[in-house]
């Protein structure tokens, strides 16, 4: 396994999913930029606790630097995990593979770590599952094309 290439992959993969998720909620809901500061919030609390729940959901400096250091943190882990696993299939397979892992992902994120946080509930829908998914394509993706060179 490469590590520095799986890093690189798990930073690339929140930056891809993400953006994924914005055009998503763009396209088919009319909800930006409020959703967007929800999510903050909602992952902000995991560090800072429930009182950032609370509106207005409006931006705040402090709370999306915490939320992006979260989620590049976890982003980071999960593609060092899935990189272990895959690091000697083919492309294709991977990226397979990554399609599963980040579909497996939304099952533990959303109805597991709900027993800690359990304000993540509200976003089990089929845009954050889609999300997962390109997450796991584009960490599979994204370390195959790394580790190659």
């Amino acid at each position: 396994m490469h590590w520095r290439e799986a890093i690189y992959a798990g930073i690339a993969a929140a930056i891809i999913a993400s953006v994924a998720q914005i055009m998503l909620w763009w396209a088919f809901w009319d909800v930006l930029p409020e959703i967007l500061y929800r999510d903050v919030r909602l992952t902000a609390a995991i560090i800072l606790g429930r009182s950032v729940l609370s509106p207005p959901m409006t931006f705040d400096g402090t709370l999306m630097f915490v939320a992006t250091l979260i989620h590049f943190s976890i982003s980071i882990l999960y593609s060092v995990a899935l990189a272990g696993f895959i690091s000697r299939f083919s492309l294709m397979i991977s990226l397979l593979i990554g399609i599963i892992y980040g579909l497996s992902l939304f099952v533990v994120n959303m109805y597991g770590f709900t027993s800690l946080f359990p304000w993540f509930a509200e976003t089990r829908d089929w845009i954050t599952m889609l999300s997962h998914a390109m997450f796991g394509l584009s960490s599979a993706g994204a370390y195959k094309a790394l580790s190659s060179r």
